[in-house]
């Protein structure tokens, strides 16, 4: 089911703003946090839609973000180490090797009440910086492709992105169920929506089913596409196979 059946032009589709971002940060790592803390024992061995990653690994590297999140000097060191570790590879590829290799040893108990611990204060110093740092430019790697992003980017939109298809891997992993509503998920999913549309550009009609759906449009006479709103996401970051425009990955 949808929770609409008005279709919203993606041109009309506001970027999340630096201030509603940190309360939708706040109120994802919270979520997550609840997920991780009702993970049962069997529960952590369990493979993920992360490749090389089970539930714990995954954990591990949530946890590692975290505290990157609240410790600069945690966070240089994930990067100058996973920069080391990447080599040819991806840089990300080489920080969240790290970040889940340095966190082997924890038990799944203590991976739980850090993550807990930290998802709040984490948000919290992702909403920090002030506008000149957030505007910093890096490069970044997508689907084999460099390109430019900024701080506040990172921080504002891709960082929860990540946090939020986690939290679907955990559900996915594990069978629990995945809370999803319109005024939190629903705002994330059609910012995927109209990230996806600027970057392939092409006129579509979209029909996401679901309590966090909803039904987009660009142009005229362009596909028409219609499929669960989390799945959507799922492919889109790369996790399941689409066709035509649903070829188009979107960062997460």
């Amino acid at each position: 089911m949808t929770t609409s059946t008005a279709t919203t032009p993606v041109s009309l589709i506001e970027p999340i703003s630096h201030r509603a971002a940190g309360a939708i940060a706040a109120t994802e790592n919270e979520r997550l946090a609840e997920v991780v803390a009702a993970l049962q024992p069997d529960d952590w061995a369990k493979p993920t839609d992360c490749a090389l990653w089970d539930v714990r690994e995954l954990v591990c590297h949530l946890v590692a973000a975290m505290e990157g999140n609240v410790s600069v000097r945690q966070f240089v060191h994930q990067a100058r180490a996973g920069s080391r570790a990447a080599g040819d590879r991806p840089f990300i590829d080489g920080m969240t090797e790290v970040q889940v290799q340095e966190r082997s040893d924890l038990e799944p108990a203590e991976l739980s009440r850090r993550l807990t611990a930290l998802a709040q204060p984490a948000a919290r110093a992702r909403n920090r910086p002030p506008r000149p740092l957030r505007a910093i430019p890096f490069k970044q790697e997508v689907a084999g492709k460099k390109e430019t992003w900024t701080l506040g980017y990172l921080l504002d939109v891709i960082l929860t992105r990540d946090a939020w298809m986690h939290r679907v891997d955990l559900s996915r992993a594990t069978g629990a169920p995945l809370l999803l509503t319109a005024d939190h998920d629903g705002v994330i999913i059609a910012d995927i929506v109209a990230e996806w549309a600027r970057r392939h550009g092409r006129p579509f009609t979209l029909q996401l089913d679901g309590s966090a759906g909803g039904a987009y449009v660009a142009g005229s006479d362009g596909d028409e596409l219609h499929l669960d709103a989390v799945e959507f996401c799922r492919i889109v970051s790369g996790r399941a196979t689409g066709h035509g425009l649903l070829t188009q990955e979107v960062p997460f």
